[in-house]
């Protein structure tokens, strides 16, 4: 399992990098807000482990972004903000779980287990266009009923398009969905996700709409 966890205190995280390799947990650390954003752009996880205050940002804009573009890794807040207010406003930000510091690694664990379990059965409904199927749940994709592999932007390309099937999304709007509202824009466009999905999927799946963006064809 690998996870990520995102704390600026160096031996904080050292301690619990130790720990949760102990139990076959790969933990991969991003220092500030700026890497988390990053890094989470790029990879997936089984979930993170979200400190709020953050050099260069706070630890609820990197839960923001990654709401935006409906990524559903389950994330627990560490913090030692322990108000109320503090921890209503963490879970109602997307969080699913909210662990005050300090704090035993045993606690982490079991609650790092919890939201693991609740992920796995969270229902949520298949997005089906034509022979393609995506699962939100699994964050799988099938056509004509086999798996195919995705990058992490072709899957977010695809889930905007298709929660929107039928309607057309403008090249902005697709770009905030792959990479969040706060994200760096890098060097490959939609462009090349959307030629790369036609090539894995077909290439009739996605329309261009000249101008302005792409639209998911509806199914004949």
């Amino acid at each position: 399992m690998r996870i990520l966890l995102v704390e600026d205190d160096a031996m904080l995280a050292d301690a619990l990098v130790t720990a949760l390799g102990q139990h076959d947990t790969a933990v991969e650390w991003a220092r500030d807000a700026a890497a988390a954003r990053l890094t989470l752009i790029d990879h997936d996880y089984a979930a993170v482990l979200l400190d709020l205050g953050l050099p260069g940002g706070s630890g609820l804009g990197v839960l923001a972004a990654m709401r935006a573009r409906y990524d559903t890794t389950p994330v627990i807040i560490m913090t030692a903000r322990d108000r109320l207010s503090d921890r209503i406003g963490g879970l109602d930000a997307g969080a699913d779980d909210y662990l005050v510091k300090p704090f035993q690694v045993d606690e982490l664990r079991a609650r790092l287990r919890a939201v693991l379990r609740r992920s796995l059965g969270r229902v949520a409904p298949v997005l089906r266009s034509g022979d393609v199927e995506l699962d939100p749940a699994s964050r799988s994709v099938a056509c004509r009923g086999q798996p195919v592999a995705l990058s992490a932007h072709e899957y977010r390309t695809l889930l905007a398009l298709m929660e929107k099937a039928g309607k057309a999304l403008s090249r902005t709007a697709l770009e905030e969905a792959v990479y969040g509202s706060d994200g760096v824009i890098e060097s490959n466009t939609v462009a090349v996700y959307v030629h790369q999905l036609r090539r894995k999927l077909g290439e009739d799946l996605i329309e261009t709409v000249h101008g302005y963006g792409y639209r998911l064809r509806e199914a004949r």
